[in-house]
C-alpha cells in the first residue's frame, strides 16, 4: 500500500468510526462539513485546471446536498423544511452550473449559503442534546 492509499484508508476508518458514534445532529453537521470541504476542493481543482477532479468533487458535493435535502421531514419541519428544500435545490442547480461554466464565484456562493445553514444548525446543538 503506497502512502496515499494508506492515508485514504485511515481517513475512511476515521470517518466510519465517527459516524457510528455520532448523534443524528452531529451526522448532519458532518454532512455540512463534507459538502463545504468538497466545494473548497473543487474550487482548488478548478483553479488548477484539473477538470476531471473538479467534476468529481462537485458531484460529491451535489450528492451530499441531495442527502441533506432527502433528510428533510416536511411534516415535522413545516415551512422551514419547505424553504430548506428549495434552497438545497437551488444550491444543487448552482453547483451544476459552476461545473458547466467553470465558475469559481458560483462555488463561493454555494459555500456561503451552506455555511450559513451550517452555522444555524451548529447553533441549535445545545437544544437538541
Amino acid at each position: 500500500m503506497n502512502p496515499y492509499q494508506a492515508a485514504q484508508h485511515y481517513s475512511s476508518v476515521k470517518v466510519q468510526s465517527s459516524v457510528v458514534d455520532a448523534s443524528p445532529h452531529r451526522l448532519i453537521q458532518m454532512l455540512f462539513e463534507g459538502a463545504l470541504e468538497r466545494i473548497a476542493q473543487a474550487k482548488g481543482a478548478m483553479l488548477q485546471h484539473q477538470i476531471a477532479r473538479k467534476g468529481e468533487l462537485i458531484g460529491k458535493a451535489v450528492n451530499i446536498v441531495a442527502g441533506l435535502q432527502g433528510s428533510l421531514d416536511d411534516k415535522a419541519g413545516g415551512d422551514i423544511a419547505i424553504n430548506l428544500d428549495s434552497l438545497y435545490d437551488y444550491i444543487i442547480r448552482r453547483l451544476s452550473q459552476a461545473n458547466y461554466e467553470n465558475d469559481p464565484a458560483i462555488l463561493d456562493e454555494c459555500g456561503r449559503l451552506l455555511g450559513e445553514i451550517k452555522m444555524a444548525w451548529d447553533g441549535i446543538a445545545e437544544e437538541v442534546s
